[in-house]
């Protein structure tokens, strides 16, 4: 396991793992030796009906959603015991770079449902019959609505920030771009490709990750020195990442489709006609990651899903809780929604 350095606003809570041993994927390959990482806020009630999943997004940890997590906020512990599950490939839940007898690009491709499918092992082994919430951003988001469309009667509700139910061509080729500057690096495969990564964040922190208002305003005067944009970011990348999780996460991110969920013929308006829960779909102008228009489609062929836009420059940031206003949007309409 390996846990990135403490950020400002992260909780740090003692790590906890379940161990599932040989994990089959929906690919009809399996997981050797595999374990689930995550963390848990607040307290189960003695029914185990106040549980929240809280999810993580591409490249994060469990700490993703840590911004909301708290007395007075969202996600309250007072009222709820949030459990924040880490990710097939992230680092911490079983990877391509921790896996013993599967390492590096021995590891099998998996998928976002092979996510769900680990979260649900974790939902039987603590006995939680329902969620009172399943809640993400990004691919967390992602996650959250392919758990509304593969089990529609396990949660009470779907908080998806930023996400999409059939990944866009515009976040395949992002992605792709971010992987080809990894795998471009002399050291790829076996090391890390130093290189590579100043190349992935000019993609991924920069470019996708921000918009040009949003830049404008976090840096003065970023041509007086070349390359600092990149230099400050790539600083701020931490170090518990490393390349072929990120190739192996990102290939999941491409092939994410609900409509391929068995039962649903292709479909996505049938995938999403599935969903039961309430939805709350929250959405961000000029995301250049996932568009906009993503979030957009799937509140509309949600039956019982509200949209709400976060007014904010910051493009598929805003819900990284960064930017104070923005927290505090997101907070006020899920403890809404939650209430």
């Amino acid at each position: 396991m390996r846990h990135p350095q403490m950020q400002p606003g992260w909780i740090d809570r003692p790590h906890e793992t379940l161990s599932l041993g040989k994990f089959p994927l929906e690919s009809g390959a399996s997981i050797s030796d595999f374990h689930v990482s995550y963390v848990t806020h607040g307290v189960l009630d003695a029914a185990r009906g106040n549980a929240v999943l809280a999810l993580s997004a591409v490249g994060s940890t469990h700490h993703r959603l840590d911004a909301w997590i708290g007395p007075g906020k969202a996600l309250d512990t007072d009222r709820f015991c949030v459990i924040a599950v880490d990710a097939i490939g992230n680092g911490l839940t079983t990877s391509p770079s921790t896996s013993e007898l599967q390492p590096g690009i021995k590891f099998p491709r998996f998928a976002i449902r092979d996510m769900v499918e680990s979260q649900r092992c974790l939902m039987a082994s603590l006995g939680i019959a329902r969620w009172a919430a399943v809640v993400g951003a990004s691919m967390g988001g992602m996650q959250a609505l392919q758990w509304g469309v593969s089990h529609p009667d396990a949660m009470a509700r779907i908080v998806a920030m930023v996400p999409m139910a059939r990944t866009a061509p515009w976040s395949v080729a992002v992605n792709e771009a971010s992987r080809r500057a990894l795998m471009a690096d002399p050291a790829w495969p076996d090391g890390e490709p130093a290189i590579g990564w100043h190349a992935w964040t000019a993609i991924m922190h920069v470019l996708a990750g921000r918009t040009p208002e949003a830049l404008a305003r976090q840096f003065d005067d970023p041509q007086a020195v070349p390359g600092f944009i990149v230099d400050r970011f790539l600083a701020q990348r931490g170090t518990h990442l490393r390349a072929v999780d990120w190739i192996y996460q990102t290939w999941a991110y491409d092939a994410h489709d609900v409509g391929a969920t068995p039962g649903c013929d292709g479909s996505l308006e049938q995938a999403l006609g599935r969903v039961k829960a309430p939805t709350l779909v929250i959405g961000a102008p000029l995301d250049l990651y996932n568009p906009v228009e993503a979030a957009r489609e799937a509140a509309a062929l949600i039956p019982r899903a509200a949209y709400a836009e976060v007014p904010s420059p910051e493009g598929h940031q805003v819900a990284s809780g960064g930017r104070p206003e923005d927290a505090a949007f997101i907070d006020k309409a899920v403890a809404a929604f939650l209430a």
